[in-house]
């Protein structure tokens, strides 16, 4: 039986579904659609759609979020990334670090997890890195161009094969903690 994940995004999809098969777990995706809250925590906001999503499937499920936490922004675009990614793009997030010499950041993701009749879980990961002064590479996918993790070797996130990048992502950190503790 495959354990569900609940996602629109085929990007995240494909990268935890190879995180699974390296340690045998079957993944299959739901794409189904839930009221995701805006808030100021990426826990928050797991918890409260991976809640929805189980009570809909009325399965064991699990959903993940994710945001770019850039320091000279005071933590921008965080929790609010996917939206800042869709209205202003890597261009805009770069123009606003323009005159920026901090540019440090990290990427961190809460997984959600949860059982009918039961309490969810979250688990959390994180990636620390910071903002490259332009758009390299063309893997990956949101703000991957513009992020290089601190052990990538001063590539972005975009420029590693997904391999490369499951070994060093946020997603990838939170994916495993709940893997660790679901088998």
């Amino acid at each position: 039986m495959a354990l569900i994940f609940v996602t629109s995004n085929s990007h995240k999809f494909g990268e935890v579904r190879e995180i699974a098969a390296r340690r045998g777990i079957n993944v299959a995706r739901k794409n189904i659609r839930y009221a995701e809250i805006q808030a100021d925590e990426l826990e928050e906001i797991a918890l409260l759609s991976v809640s929805e999503v189980c009570d809909q499937l009325q399965t064991p499920c699990f959903v993940e979020d994710a945001g770019l936490f850039v320091s000279a922004l005071r933590g921008f675009p965080g929790p609010y990334s996917n939206y800042v990614f869709r209205t202003i793009g890597n261009r805009g997030l770069l123009k606003l670090m323009t005159r920026e010499e901090d540019r440090r950041a990290e990427f961190r993701s809460a997984v959600g997890f949860c059982a009918p009749g039961k309490k969810p879980k979250i688990f959390l990961g994180k990636a620390i890195g910071a903002i490259a002064n332009s758009e390299k590479g063309n893997m990956g996918f949101g703000f991957d161009p513009i992020f290089i993790h601190q052990d990538g070797g001063g590539r972005t996130f975009a420029e590693l094969s997904r391999l490369e990048k499951n070994a060093l992502s946020h997603r990838a950190r939170a994916i495993g903690s709940f893997f660790n503790w679901f088998v």
